[in-house]
């Protein structure tokens, strides 16, 4: 059985109670190199066989999965934060599916949600933003043009964008033609719960300074909108005196 655990964002206890469990159980690990915290492979047993990915082709990747199913033992293929986001999983699990080898996946706390703990951060703030657009720019990967940087700036949500700490100045400029102002709060969050995690608060127009002055290239999340601020937003209708739920009738006098 091969099981894609979400490693979580950088710290070893952010990993899920059932990550953990199937770490500690796997007969071979194959982790996605430096964007996994090497500390979680403490938590596989001595006779685990562990492969670093980062040297690794698909195809290898998958030849070492094929061997340890013919052979039965359990796999674990452990990504960065959660498999769904960037991970590159869905074109392992087809290669499984054609070899009618069996599954599962177990999710993790992506990178976006380690940041925002960080921060101490609320992306949905009554009056501000109910929404995150979580996106990249353009890389090694390309972007549909329908989801361009611009076209996501002129909701004015919430947004987190992964794998770009090293294009901040198009970033920045990308994002003010779409709808931002230059003094819109944004955030650098490099390496979330790492042990060397550095957490900067800046503008979106003064992006590429602050990356610059602090030497950030890769590896950090970039966060935009009103919600760094977190000024001028309302207080959420659920805990209002006067709103009745389910479970909780008006209070008198209001």
């Amino acid at each position: 059985m091969i099981y894609f655990v979400g490693a979580g964002t950088g710290a070893p206890d952010l990993i899920t109670v059932r990550g953990k469990r199937l770490l500690e159980e796997a007969d071979v690990i194959i982790y996605a190199g430096s964007l996994v915290n090497p500390e979680l492979l403490s938590y596989g047993k001595e006779s685990c066989s562990v492969y670093n990915s980062s040297e690794m082709t698909l195809e290898e990747v998958m030849a070492v999965m094929e061997a340890a199913e013919r052979e039965g033992k359990k796999t674990v293929r452990l990504h960065t934060g959660d498999p769904s986001i960037y991970g590159a999983v869905r074109e392992q699990m087809d290669i499984l599916e054609e070899w009618n080898i069996p599954y599962e996946s177990c999710p993790g706390v992506s990178a976006c949600f380690g940041a925002a703990a960080s921060l101490n951060l609320e992306y949905t703030l009554p009056g501000i933003s109910q929404s995150l657009i979580i996106t990249r720019m353009e890389g090694k990967t390309a972007v549909p043009a329908k989801e361009s940087i611009e076209s996501f700036a002129a909701h004015q949500a919430s947004m987190a964008v992964y794998l770009s700490s090293g294009m901040t100045g198009e970033l920045s400029r990308r994002l003010i033609e779409g709808g931002y102002s230059e003094r819109t709060p944004a955030a650098i969050v490099y390496k979330a719960t790492w042990p060397e995690e550095k957490k900067y608060i800046c503008t979106v127009g003064t992006l590429e300074e602050t990356a610059k002055a602090y030497e950030i290239t890769k590896t950090a999340l970039i966060l935009v909108g009103d919600v760094i601020a977190h000024e001028r937003y309302k207080r959420s209708r659920l805990y209002a005196p006067d709103f009745e739920t389910e479970f909780r009738g008006r209070k008198s006098g209001t």
